[in-house]
């Protein structure tokens, strides 16, 4: 059933990424001039159910990304989520990265930094840093992009069972984010194999649509779903979460 849904995602992801670019190619416009550009972006949703199961889970991600002229980008991510199943702690994951990239016509050069708690997977610490190439398949001033990258990461995690496991990564990451008047859809996957071990590997997609209410805030349908082959005894591989929230975005 995995590989299925492994399978058939990456597949629907390759076509948009292939078909996008064409159908939005009327609208991309000359960069902007050089000079010092600040984004924030906020969102904050949740999801409550009661009756067989009762869960609360309280969901949030901030990111801020600086980009000077045409060629330097910073972007910082965080994001944490929070829940309980019948009154016990199920979900306390928290995820904190940055990409600070190189870019000239449509290549890219990236770094990476991360850390990671997950409760769920049963994670204490883990801490990744990677390099590698990416390609802008499309972009343009108004924020909407179709990119594709590929890192060599190195990473540690450290687990509550007393494990730790040190390996080398291959990160596919295909980065999807579109606007049209007040809708808004941003969506990030990631396919990590071992490069000393195929069968260990991570597959995740965060994906938000959101609907511009007033100035700078939206409703926001916020899916995000994990997948790790590794995790320590008594815990669950994967997770799925829908949650409902707002949103919040400036630029400066």
């Amino acid at each position: 059933m995995l590989h299925r849904y492994l399978f058939s995602s990456i597949l629907l992801l390759l076509l948009l990424a292939l078909l996008l670019p064409a159908s939005f190619a009327h609208a991309q416009t000359t960069p902007p001039a050089d000079t010092t550009l600040i984004v924030y972006a906020g969102q904050l949703t949740g999801a409550y159910s009661s009756g067989g199961v009762n869960r609360t889970l309280l969901s949030t991600s901030q990111d801020i990304t600086v980009t000077r002229g045409r060629h330097v980008g910073i972007p910082l991510h965080g994001r944490f989520a929070y829940g309980k199943q019948n009154g016990l702690l199920q979900e306390r994951e928290l995820l904190v990265n940055t990409t600070p990239y190189y870019w000239k016509g449509r290549f890219r050069a990236y770094a990476l930094g991360g850390f990671e708690q997950s409760n769920l997977r049963g994670i204490s610490r883990r801490v990744q840093l990677g390099a590698g190439p990416g390609w802008a398949l499309y972009t343009d001033s108004l924020g909407r992009e179709v990119a594709v990258s590929n890192l060599i990461i190195r990473e540690q995690t450290n687990f509550l069972d007393g494990r730790t496991v040190v390996t080398a990564r291959n990160s596919v990451r295909l980065k999807i984010a579109y606007s049209y008047r007040t809708l808004t859809f941003n969506s990030t996957t990631l396919f990590q194999p071992s490069l000393e071990k195929f069968s260990n590997y991570r597959f995740s997609n965060a994906a938000a649509v959101a609907i511009k209410l007033i100035n700078n805030l939206a409703v926001t349908l916020a899916y995000n779903y994990t997948y790790d082959s590794q995790f320590s005894e008594g815990k669950v591989p994967e997770n799925t979460n829908i949650t409902v929230g707002f949103s919040y975005s400036a630029k400066r």
